[in-house]
């Protein structure tokens, strides 16, 4: 999907026609592995364990980390490596506290210039994000629910929101695949889209504008549900519940190495490409 015949994202790896060269395509797979949660938060990021998965040398892989590093979604610590960044509830607030007045500012200005091109646009990717999600094509309807939201903010016509929008969007959206949206929380998001783009239609900015806090808010007290809700079961040996993991936020715990093979991994471990 496109807005306006150009890409959602100017600085993000996630316009399918924008993959031009190997950095670009491997930016855009590991993205894609960061928000499905095959790159767990907090799992190491081993340039050459990825470029032989990506088929390609170290070099594209390593442009591509600093690309997803500058969009919050990897921490690269020098001379020892990368990871993919943890999930915390504290660090959910502040990227919906952020989210909120960015966007805010967007719809508001989208509703004063909202034509019929931009609400045929936001109709159609609304649609089609209730029908992917029907359907359980999560990824669909990921890139929908995007393109609902961008249709408007490019609407506001500036350049620059949109940008200052990007990387708190991506980095919200590890949040929202982390959690299971079931029937209820379903509904209620699209009765707060429908909200949204009602009042862009009508030419209302204040509407808009508290429709948009409305569902952002909403969105927010959801994937925190989500986050502290008890897992089964309920409490490790010794320990407290895991108020604050997620599907996504939990990474793989290392096996013990067999005894055979310590000097191998020690080997391996030398031969890691550092940043």
């Amino acid at each position: 999907m496109s807005t306006s015949g150009r890409g959602i994202f100017e600085l993000s790896p996630d316009n399918p026609g924008s993959r031009r060269t190997l950095a670009d395509t491997a930016a855009a797979e590991l993205h894609r592995m960061i928000l499905a949660g095959e790159l767990p938060a907090g799992s190491p990021l081993r340039l050459t364990d990825l470029a032989g998965q990506l088929d390609m040398s170290p070099m594209p892989v390593r442009d591509a980390m600093r690309r997803l590093e500058a969009l919050g979604l990897v921490e690269i610590i020098p001379h020892k490596g990368a990871k993919v960044r943890e999930l915390s509830e504290a660090d959910l607030r502040d990227t919906y506290e952020v989210r909120v007045e960015l966007e805010s500012l967007a719809v508001g200005r989208a509703a004063l210039h909202f034509d019929a091109e931009a609400a045929a646009r936001a109709e159609r990717a609304l649609e089609e994000h209730e029908s992917l999600l029907a359907n359980g094509d999560v990824e669909g309807a990921r890139r929908a629910h995007t393109e609902f939201h961008f249709t408007i903010y490019h609407a506001s016509g500036s350049r620059w929101l949109p940008r200052a929008i990007e990387p708190v969007w991506q980095n919200n959206e590890r949040y929202r695949f982390a959690s299971k949206p079931d029937a209820e929380r379903r509904r209620l998001s699209h009765a707060e889209h429908r909200a949204i783009l009602d009042a862009c239609i009508a030419g209302d900015p204040d509407r808009a504008t508290a429709a948009l806090r409305d569902h952002l808010e909403g969105a927010m007290r959801r994937i925190l549900a989500g986050m502290t809700r008890p897992t089964s079961p309920p409490t490790r040996p010794g320990g407290n519940p895991p108020d604050s993991e997620t599907p996504a936020s939990r990474p793989a715990r290392p096996r013990p190495a067999a005894p055979g093979r310590r000097a191998r991994a020690s080997s391996n471990s030398a031969r890691r490409v550092r940043f």
